[in-house]
């Protein structure tokens, strides 16, 4: 079975492809060994002559990202590079800029096509972008981390779900397919080094003050948490999901976020239930709702910033950027959970405790981090720093829309207007309270 030709996109269309030299795929995104079409593709060009070698390489720092979130990318990698030496395809760990590396590779092993994964995000497309211009052969992206792939969905930015839906929906069942099983390798592969697991973490220069959580990483972890949730919890979705003392959510998104779980093989899982409701809900976050957010970033690269809200909502912002605030707080009083309200204190807590927030309080926590700030840009600010410090999904695109969404209108409508807010959605402890046990929430995570 061949990989869908429209998940496929020559990112140097003119450089020469060559039929000899092995194949590297380029890991980035997808960190995971089964369910990805890009290493499916990879050992699709390679065949049976060639052979097909891994690599991912490590950036020592990213922006906001801390030591949380490297232990668990590379507790998933060492994993993958077990999972791939038992079907003889070779791992290779490097360290250092990404597009040099990679360019240095296959210049060593004299590659004849690297193929590497999606990731609408900029710094990873500068990284691409360098690479495809140096490489002397082509590189070939492949987007498996949408299930209609995000640049055939739409050639445009979507204004809202709504637009977003029905362009999924038409296409989604030639999309939705069911994997086949990745192949053994038999062709001699170029002798490489193997990872150095220890040389890498001594390269992490981030925030290492930020520890690792007791969530379990790696493929195999995410396919029984998939399971555990399908088997436990998936039932309870639609009724219990926006509950934040209830344990009705997936708790997926560390594993989608890393590519240790395909969003396809969930979708896939789910899909044939008979969960009603809870189904298609979560369908619809988990389709609809992660792939606008791709199409978003892909489409407008000011998607950590307030030039990216839509119009009417920067200009609502502008009007209140004046009105009188009765807290204002600092990036390390908001870190520290230093605010006059338990309930959001709690939520900062759930989130530096565990890497996770329940979705519904981060709704909450970001609307009030806007209320509390002196400005819509340094609130946003303190948003996308504390998500992608603290979460395991930080610094992804389901994030950065999540914090313009919340503060600045994206893919929303016009609400009554506020003091501060302006017409943006408002929320606060009442509308909580209506909602669930909020003593419950704060006795939790307020320890």
């Amino acid at each position: 079975m061949q990989v869908h030709a429209k998940r496929i996109h020559i990112l140097n269309g003119s450089k020469s492809y060559s039929l000899d030299g092995p194949v590297i795929y380029w890991m980035s995104r997808e960190q995971r060994v089964q369910d990805n079409w890009a290493l499916l593709y990879a050992r699709q060009l390679a065949g049976t002559t060639r052979p097909l070698v891994v690599c991912f390489v490590m950036s020592p720092s990213l922006m906001c990202a801390s030591f949380r979130q490297y232990d668990f990318m590379l507790k998933g990698l060492k994993e993958v590079a077990d999972n791939l030496e038992k079907i003889s395809i070779p791992f290779t760990l490097r360290i250092g800029p990404p597009d040099c590396e990679i360019v240095r590779l296959a210049n060593d092993i004299r590659a004849g096509v690297v193929v590497t994964d999606f990731d609408p995000l900029r710094n990873v497309e500068s990284w691409q972008k360098n690479a495809a211009s140096e490489l002397h052969v082509q590189l070939i992206e492949v987007d498996g981390r949408n299930i209609v792939p995000a640049r055939i969905v739409s050639d445009k930015q979507e204004y809202a779900a709504r637009t977003i839906r029905p362009k999924i929906n038409r296409l989604l069942f030639e999309y939705l397919e069911e994997f086949p099983k990745l192949k053994p390798q038999s062709a001699m592969p170029p002798d490489l080094a193997k990872p150095d697991w220890d040389a890498a973490y001594r390269a992490i220069n981030v925030d290492r003050s930020v520890l690792p959580v007791e969530l379990s990483s790696g493929e195999n972890a995410a396919h029984k948490a998939l399971a555990s949730f399908v088997d436990d919890r998936l039932k309870n979705y639609a009724e219990k999901s926006n509950d934040p003392n209830e344990e009705a959510t997936s708790v997926l998104s560390p594993y989608i976020q890393f590519g240790q779980l395909s969003a396809q093989r969930i979708a896939l899982d789910i899909a044939v239930t008979g969960a009603g409701d809870s189904q298609d809900k979560f369908l619809e976050q988990l389709i609809v709702r992660r792939e606008l957010s791709d199409n978003f970033c892909l489409n407008n690269s000011d998607y950590d910033s307030l030039n990216g809200a839509p119009d009417w909502a920067a200009s609502s912002l502008d009007d209140h950027r004046d009105d009188p605030r009765l807290y204002t707080y600092t990036l390390e009083e908001f870190d520290k959970a230093k605010t006059h309200s338990i309930l959001w204190n709690a939520a900062q807590n759930q989130m530096c405790q565990t890497g996770y927030m329940h979705g519904y309080m981060r709704m909450f926590w970001a609307k009030k981090i806007l209320e509390w700030s002196v400005s819509p840009e340094q609130a946003l600010k303190t948003i996308i720093v504390l998500n992608d410090r603290y979460q395991l999904d930080g610094s992804s695109p389901n994030g950065y829309v999540g914090a313009l969404w919340s503060i600045a209108g994206l893919h929303d409508r016009p609400w009554k207007k506020r003091p501060i807010y302006g017409a943006i959605r408002y929320m606060n402890e009442r509308g909580c309270r209506r909602k669930f046990k909020v003593d419950e929430y704060i006795s939790r995570w307020n320890r």
